[in-house]
């Protein structure tokens, strides 16, 4: 007996140590409902997963997005297409593939009209078989790749996905089924203990499946096949994990990144969705109340078992077709062999066996002899704001009325009131971007449309601490109404105190609070969440192109792409602006003076050098030199800034070619 209190004991300790390092059952659910509120503000229909979208954030976890094509659907059969909206309809055909893979042919029936509506784009990616036309899951990439991705950033694709220079997120268009598709349908109704319930099954069938843009390796039809995706379904059925469970899947899933990044022979040979699977199926067998903290490393060690003789047999049938074997063919004799041996030597040193690891690397001087106390505010509060940088750049005319709409009808508990009121507000700077302001027009309608703009100004003040404001400068500078706009200058100048978080830096391995910082939060521990967000917290903030809110000088920056300002650099060179249309030089180079000391900062902060961001404040800097007629100091910034932007993302080059 008092070996199993000791066990439970060992447990409940590592459980709680997990949950400072991971994220407490709170920090989780705070990050599922804030990515849950963006997707619902999106212009696009939207599927935040990955690590990020499932409440994991790590130092490897990553962020999938999907988008579904909102200009297609599949279907099972031709009697079921429905005509709406546009919308070109395919039909699956799974009889020469392998399961959970199938090709998409266009609807024979009034195929004439259909193919008239068709873009040139997509008769590109169709192609002619004796099933007619077949949609290319090959071509259907590569025409994203070209028209969502050329000329901004080094990007490429990665499986059924398009993802950035640095494998940090997965870009993936998608095609929606309405309907549970027959080769599922045994998932429905085969035995099982008691997870996952009816209700939630229930709910996963009503929310059909996705095709992702891959096809069966191997097969000579590869670059026509689509892969059926269970992503929705998935994510509700990790949503329905206890913590226990979400905790044991995130060890597996740290411990397959770290053996990956250790043995590159074996890089790519498993992969995160193989753990998801594995845990599926166990959690599928097992009683869910079984699932405790005082059962953690038990329950882990099981897991890990059963992944050892997945591997050791080469069996982990999918979980929704289990027809299809994930490891058939997977292994050869050598790795077979190295893996089996990896995870055998893991799974006898236990819990030990992270005593090494990179993302838990404090564990060892720590012994899992893990407090409430050491849960402090301020590793809470990082692992909260952290994942509000990555929710602002997406979206723009219809977010703010969609959310509004949410926040009326569905928001709840006061924790999504809070999180539905950040992202509104966020959401609100975004409407007056798309303002337009026709010459033709009289007085009357400019001053109506002013006033609209202003009203959703006031509204995005209170997003963070300082990007509305500035956002709301920009409108009055536009405006030519140079007072208003600085005095708004001045006030948030002041608001740039040494107790505000720049959230762009949260990305960073090491960040910890400063004493001013950990001071303040400890002291307003009793605020909601919410509120600490908008008080103390400062994003870098996008102009959207051809925003009606960006000043004339840099309307070249943001003529046909987004593009990213940090907030006290763009303060500086706003406020030097207004100044120069006011004649006032001596503030012009006082203003110069602390935008060069900014611009030296950011230089000066290592890998942040190359975002576009930062080099856009080099920009900003040569700008107001040339403005002040010190070509030979524009063209040295411009230089700096043509040099660090090194896939071309800026408008450093052509202002640096013509100042030559």
């Amino acid at each position: 007996m008092p070996r199993i209190s000791k066990e439970k004991g060992e447990s409940l300790n590592f459980y709680k140590y997990i949950c400072q390092r991971i994220g407490s059952e709170e920090v989780v659910r705070v990050r599922r409902l804030t990515f849950v509120i963006s997707d619902i503000g999106q212009n696009e229909t939207i599927i935040t997963s990955g690590s990020k979208g499932e409440g994991l954030n790590f130092n490897s976890s990553d962020l999938d997005i999907m988008f579904i094509d909102p200009y297609a659907r599949v279907y099972e059969s031709e009697t079921e297409v429905v005509k709406k909206g546009g919308r070109l309809p395919f039909i699956m055909n799974a009889d020469e593939t392998q399961p959970c893979f199938t090709q998409l042919y266009l609807v024979t029936r009034h195929q004439n009209q259909t193919l008239v509506k068709v873009s040139d784009g997509v008769l590109n990616m169709l192609e002619i078989n004796h099933l007619g036309y077949v949609l290319s899951s090959e071509q259907y990439k590569q025409f994203h790749l070209s028209k969502r991705f050329r000329g901004k950033w080094s990007a490429k694709i990665h499986g059924p996905c398009i993802a950035d220079e640095y494998d940090n997120t997965d870009f993936a268009w998608c095609l929606k089924c309405d309907k549970w598709i027959p080769l599922a349908r045994p998932w429905v109704s085969r035995p099982r203990t008691a997870w996952p319930s009816p209700e939630l099954i229930s709910k996963i069938v009503s929310c059909g499946v996705l095709f992702v843009p891959i096809g069966c390796k191997g097969s000579i039809n590869e670059n026509l096949e689509w892969r059926v995706s269970f992503s929705v379904a998935e994510k509700f059925l990790i949503f329905s994990f206890s913590h226990t469970q979400l905790l044991c899947y995130t060890l597996l899933k740290i411990l397959l990144k770290e053996i990956e990044e250790k043995h590159e022979d074996l890089k790519g040979l498993l992969c995160s969705y193989f753990i998801k699977t594995l845990m599926f199926w166990i959690s599928e067998e097992t009683d869910p109340y079984s699932w405790r903290p005082d059962n953690f490393i038990r329950y882990f060690m099981a897991c890990l078992q059963r992944l050892l003789y997945c591997v050791r047999y080469s069996i982990l049938s999918h979980y929704f077709i289990p027809e299809n074997n994930l490891f058939s063919l997977r292994f050869n004799t050598y790795n077979k062999e190295k893996i089996t041996t990896i995870i055998k030597n893991v799974y006898a040193k236990g819990i030990n066996c992270f005593a090494s690891s990179n993302i838990l690397q404090d564990n060892q001087s720590r012994s899992y002899e893990i407090t409430e106390s050491l849960i402090s505010e301020n590793n809470r509060f990082l692992q909260l704001a952290s994942i509000f940088p990555t929710i602002r750049f997406y979206g723009r005319v219809n977010r703010f009325a969609r959310l509004l709409y949410e926040f009326l009808h569905h928001s709840r508990t006061d924790l999504s009131k809070g999180l539905f009121t950040l992202q509104l507000s966020a959401a609100s700077m975004l409407v007056p971007e798309a303002t337009q302001y026709p010459n033709w027009t009289g007085n009357k309608y400019h001053y109506l449309m002013y006033k609209h703009d202003l009203s959703h100004l006031m509204i995005g003040l209170h997003s963070d601490a300082g990007s509305g404001w500035l956002m709301l400068a920009s409108f009055f500078y536009v405006h030519k109404n140079y007072i208003a706009a600085l005095t708004v200058i001045t006030y948030t100048l002041q608001k740039y105190t040494d107790e505000k978080i720049y959230l762009r830096f949260l990305k960073d391995k090491n960040v910890t609070l400063n004493y001013i910082q950990h001071h303040v939060v400890k002291l307003m521990n009793k605020d909601k969440l919410h509120t600490l967000l908008k008080t103390l917290t400062l994003h870098m903030f996008t102009f959207h192109s051809k925003s009606s809110l960006v000043p004339q000088e840099i309307q070249q920056d943001v003529s046909s792409t987004p593009n990213m300002y940090d907030p006290l650099p763009f303060a500086l060179f706003l406020y030097f602006l207004c100044n120069y249309h006011l004649h006032d030089l001596t503030s012009c180079r006082k203003f110069l003076q602390r935008l060069k000391h900014a611009q030296w900062t950011l230089l000066n902060c290592g890998t942040n050098v190359f975002h576009p961001q930062s080099v856009n404040t080099v920009i900003l800097y040569g700008i107001a030199h040339q403005l002040m007629g010190d070509t030979n100091d524009a063209r040295h910034a411009f230089q700096v800034a043509a040099g660090l932007d090194k896939y071309n993302l800026t408008s450093a080059a052509s202002r640096l070619s013509s100042l030559i």
